[in-house]
């Protein structure tokens, strides 16, 4: 949010601020449980396991900035399983030529999940941050479309 402070004391924007949502992956998910609860804290996430190691995060130094920022924007916190953050990934690069982490496919499973519950009105503009490159993720990206080709 400080940067949008930021960038109206620029004169760049005016006042209005965009609803922030938080992804994280459902093996690690400690904003999201925080978010839930309606804490102002988020407890370390015990055994965090997921595929999109940018996603593991435990526990998080900025929680209480990262769920003032979701909140204060009416936004929220989701959390999406490998699975679909993976096909979003092919799904990416399918049609879009790009090839993205799967925290970026963790990003559009879970656009793709708050439209489908009708968080979204038909004239917003949504942005999607895609970060991360999926060149560190070959080894994966190629088990798992094997394991695809042999079903």
């Amino acid at each position: 949010m400080k940067a949008f402070q930021e960038m109206e004391a620029l004169g760049w924007i005016g006042s209005a601020r965009p609803r922030m949502f938080a992804v994280q992956a459902t093996g690690c998910a400690p904003i999201v449980r925080a978010f839930a609860k309606g804490a102002d804290k988020a407890e370390t996430w015990e055994n965090a396991r997921t595929r999109a190691s940018g996603l593991c995060v435990p526990r998080s130094l900025a929680d209480t900035l990262i769920l003032r920022a979701v909140r204060d924007s009416g936004g929220s916190a989701l959390a999406v399983d490998d699975e679909k953050s993976f096909q979003a990934v092919r799904e990416l690069a399918e049609t879009e030529g790009i090839l993205t982490a799967p925290e970026a496919g963790a990003a559009l499973a879970g656009y793709k999940r708050l439209l489908a519950d009708g968080r979204f009105a038909g004239y917003e503009t949504v942005v999607i941050f895609l970060t991360g490159s999926g060149y560190k993720y070959l080894d994966e990206f190629e088990a798992m479309f094997t394991e695809n080709r042999k079903t």
